[in-house]
């Protein structure tokens, strides 16, 4: 089974960011219901933060929105030098760093947010740990990840079982109470569409979890092809 979490495999996966940016495009563009991204940017701004720290940050689109709408100062972090460029590109502070390490004082940011990456953390105890560190006391960390039946149809239609990842929906609340005083979920449920089988195969291929499966793809799917999507914001609060 794939380790979402084996730094080799993350190392690979985004020394360039085109399956990346494959995936997030069925999450993100006209062909979803829902863009989960909006809740969380809500969770941030409701603290009204004056310093921002996002981990994982990919190409900075998330790290711009969030200063756009808040005001704040974004630092942001990935282990990535390529996804580190795209970012300052943006004109974000980015830096090449791991969560399991920050460079970071404590007490330094008001919010952290980890958009779809706590499963690629080996040490996800260390990496929360470090969060809760670089946390302001009242600070807030916010998560974005899925359930481990996120796209379900996809995955029953190649045959590659429930997502092998450790931080999902279903885990993640127990995962947070260990270092944080507050926990809520908020589930973001919606339904992508890929218009042909094409875009399915283009998809799956992109897919870290699901692409050892692609020859399981059968040569007609119904067209277009629906899945479920399953995404939980998770807003963690430190204790004041």
């Amino acid at each position: 089974m794939t380790r979402l979490n084996d730094p080799a495999l993350v190392a690979s996966e985004y020394a360039s960011e085109e399956r990346l940016r494959r995936r997030a495009a069925a999450f993100t563009g006209a062909t979803t219901t829902v863009d989960a991204r909006e809740p969380l940017v809500a969770a941030v701004a409701e603290l009204r933060p004056r310093h921002v720290l996002e981990v994982g940050c990919g190409w900075g689109e998330l790290a711009e929105w969030i200063a756009r709408d808040t005001g704040a100062e974004v630092a942001a972090v990935d282990l990535s030098a390529r996804m580190v460029a795209l970012t300052r590109e943006r004109g974000i502070d980015a830096s090449v760093a791991d969560v399991q390490a920050l460079p970071f004082g404590d007490d330094a940011f008001d919010v952290a947010v980890a958009a779809w990456m706590l499963y690629h953390v080996p040490d996800l105890e260390l990496g929360l740990s470090e969060l809760s560190r670089v946390l302001r006391p009242g600070g807030r960390l916010v998560v974005a990840t899925n359930s481990a039946f996120h796209l379900q149809e996809l995955r029953e239609l190649v045959g590659s079982g429930p997502s092998p990842s450790t931080f999902t929906r279903e885990n993640g609340e127990d995962l947070l109470r260990r270092h944080f005083a507050r926990v809520r979920r908020e589930d973001v449920d919606g339904r992508i569409e890929f218009a042909t089988r094409r875009e399915v195969e283009e998809y799956v291929r992109a897919s870290i979890s699901m692409s050892p499966f692609v020859a399981n793809l059968p040569p007609e799917v119904d067209e277009p092809f629906a899945a479920r999507s399953a995404v939980s914001i998770f807003v963690a609060d430190k204790a004041g």
